[in-house]
């Protein structure tokens, strides 16, 4: 049986994509991405669910400087709309309320209600983890901000529903395996993943993402990582709409590698349908 591993504590987001995932799996919340990522690298899990990207918030915090050095492969990707409900101790009442707690990312993503309500915040480590505190503490004064499911989990009272800023609140999960489970070339929406480092020359990024646009290839993400602390040429994260056997595809990574010193084909997965429906 598979088992999948995320960040966070049950009830939370990451916990939900991956039982949308694998929902026959068994599942291992971990205390921080490293530790989702070590369990597959160590062969604890087969695969790590992990956030990305999110609509309202942008890149994941982390995680993309953790995906090179993983020696992990991108197999899946998943996009889940974000519901953020605010819940207090049983009994609790709104007008109680002086502190909210949830996840940094959380409480960027509820400004709104949070302004309204003029309380106080504190930061968690995850939205459920932040239920969790507030049912420990059991007192009516402190709320949290987490996904429906949390209310339920640890008998919370749900003080005011979907106070999310942005009623289209998605993030984007990528599933990660020890083996590089290739997408067959069928002609279906696929994406493909790679990292590359360009060559210390004067406009080599230009020159190396020239094929891209001369083929016609989109490019939905790049993203730069400087190499130590030097001033040594910068490794790119890309995503890619296409497949590698595409001939459009093949013509731009063999531009690309002539003007780079390394490229790493990440992953190559079927596009999720949201992306099809953008």
């Amino acid at each position: 049986m598979t088992t999948a591993a995320y960040q966070g504590e049950p009830g939370s987001n990451s916990a939900t994509a991956a039982r949308a995932l694998y929902p026959d799996a068994g599942h291992m919340p971990c205390t921080s991405f490293e530790q989702a990522l070590d369990a597959v690298t160590l062969g604890a899990a087969d695969v790590a669910v992990i956030p990305v990207d999110n609509s309202a918030a942008g890149r994941v915090a982390d995680v993309h400087h953790l995906l090179p050095e993983s020696g992990l492969f991108i197999v899946d990707e998943y996009f889940l709309a974000i519901r953020f409900d605010l819940m207090g101790a049983p009994g609790a009442t709104l007008d109680q309320v002086e502190c909210v707690r949830s996840h940094v990312h959380a409480l960027g993503q509820c400004r709104k209600v949070l302004r309204e309500g003029g309380w106080r915040t504190l930061v968690s480590d995850d939205t459920a983890g932040a239920a969790r505190e507030v049912a420990e503490l059991g007192d009516p004064r402190h709320a949290a901000l987490a996904p429906p499911a949390a209310a339920e989990l640890y008998g919370l009272e749900v003080l005011r529903a979907e106070v999310e800023d942005d009623p289209d609140n998605t993030t984007r999960f990528v599933v990660l395996s020890r083996e590089a489970a290739l997408a067959p070339y069928t002609g279906e929406p696929t994406m493909t993943s790679l990292f590359f480092s360009v060559r210390n020359i004067p406009s080599a990024l230009y020159k190396a993402l020239g094929g891209f646009a001369t083929s016609g290839v989109n490019l939905t993400k790049i993203e730069s990582y400087q190499m130590g602390a030097g001033l040594n040429a910068s490794r790119f994260y890309v995503e890619v709409e296409g497949h590698p056997d595409d001939e459009r595809i093949a013509l731009a990574l063999h531009e690309l590698r002539f003007f780079s010193t390394e490229v790493r084909i990440l992953g190559v997965y079927p596009a999720h349908p949201h992306r099809l429906a953008d």
